[in-house]
Formats: C-alpha cells, structure tokens, sequence
C-alpha cells in the first residue's frame, strides 16, 4: 500500500487511497494528497451536504455547490490568507 502525507489531517505515512475517487484531474489531486482515512469521512459528511442542502445532482449548481464543500472540507485553511 502506498503513503502518503494528508493534507487534511496532516498524518505523514497516511493510507494512500488505491485509486481516483473521482475522474479527472480533481481525483488525481485527492489521491495524491488525501489519506484514505479523510476520504471516509467526507464520503459520510458529503451524504449530509447533499441531505442539508438539497442537492439535485440534474443541476449543474449543485455539484459545483458539492465540490465547493467538500474542498473546504478536504483542505482546511486553503486559499485563506493570515
């Protein structure tokens, strides 16, 4: 198995997941920097994003709307500046 350092909780030698979890460029990017682990968990938030928020998955908004979360959630403090 793969490690890797997670962006999210910081683990170095994290579990690195065996594939994509999406396509295209946004999976690469989450495989190479999130742990399997942190992964799991945003699979469980991202069900009560969808739940919350209604989500229909028809509109183009709402899986721009879904992503948007689940970067906040997967790169805490990213693009904020101190």
């Amino acid at each position: 198995m793969t490690a890797l350092t997670c962006a999210r909780c910081g683990r170095t030698d994290a579990p690195a997941l065996p594939r994509p979890p999406l396509p295209g460029k946004t999976g690469l990017e989450i495989r190479q920097t999130i742990c399997t682990d942190c992964w799991a968990e945003w699979q469980k938030m991202e069900v009560m994003v969808i739940n919350e928020l209604r989500l229909n998955f028809m509109d183009p908004a709402s899986q721009v709307t879904l992503e948007q979360h689940m970067r906040k959630f997967l790169y805490p403090g990213a693009g904020e500046e101190s």
